[in-house]
């Protein structure tokens, strides 16, 4: 029995240090976890936070956005990726507070909604929800700190004060196409590595 267990406790810490490597590899390396596309990028890194918030719940999400926050954050003060992200991603509550978001609200999301729905629709949803999070702070916050930033607005084509057709134009053509990937991906990964913790955490003979 405590063999048993402890081999549980062995593959469970293993699955979620291989999922903290692959959240280290996509904010470090660009094209692992971001698809550059002009001044921001369309990035898939909300469907491995929502997969890591599905399969162990919003605490264990809300660590590893963070993780992808801070990285993102020393990222863009040592190699940024686009040529905003010195000016934006070195703000801490730009670059780490909604990545947090996203894995509490994927993990809670999914936590609720597995009692009404199937695990598959469930996580989609979480997914979606991870996404949409991600760009709407992300966005939201841009425009708070930056609306009157001469840099920033000048870098979207705007005058300083109107910077919010900009990012709704980001929202309506970047922020859905991530939002589909992240429905689908999730929905179609993150069901089995939930079945596959949940088998873990289980006590032998239940």
């Amino acid at each position: 029995m405590a063999m048993m267990k402890r081999h549980q406790r062995i593959l469970r810490l293993t699955l979620r240090a291989l999922l903290m490597v692959i959240v280290l590899l996509q904010t470090m390396i660009p094209w692992l976890g971001n698809l550059p596309l002009g001044l921001m990028s369309i990035t898939i890194l909300p469907v491995t936070i929502a997969i890591i918030a599905v399969a162990f719940g919003p605490a264990e999400g809300a660590i590893m956005g963070g993780v992808w926050g801070i990285v993102t954050l020393l990222r863009a003060f040592v190699y940024p990726t686009s040529a905003l992200a010195p000016i934006i991603f070195t703000n801490p509550v730009i670059a780490i507070v909604p990545r947090v978001l996203v894995g509490v609200v994927a993990g809670y999301a999914f936590r609720e909604l597995v009692k009404l729905l199937s695990p598959s629709v469930s996580a989609a949803i979480a997914g979606l929800l991870a996404s949409l999070t991600n760009t709407v702070l992300v966005l939201g916050l841009i425009y708070l700190f930056f609306n009157h930033n001469h840099r920033v607005t000048a870098a979207y084509g705007q005058t300083n004060g109107h910077l919010a057709s900009a990012l709704l134009a980001i929202v309506t053509t970047n922020g859905l196409v991530e939002a589909a990937v992240a429905l689908i991906l999730t929905g179609l990964i993150a069901p089995a590595v939930w079945k596959v913790v949940k088998k873990l955490t289980q006590q032998p003979g239940k």
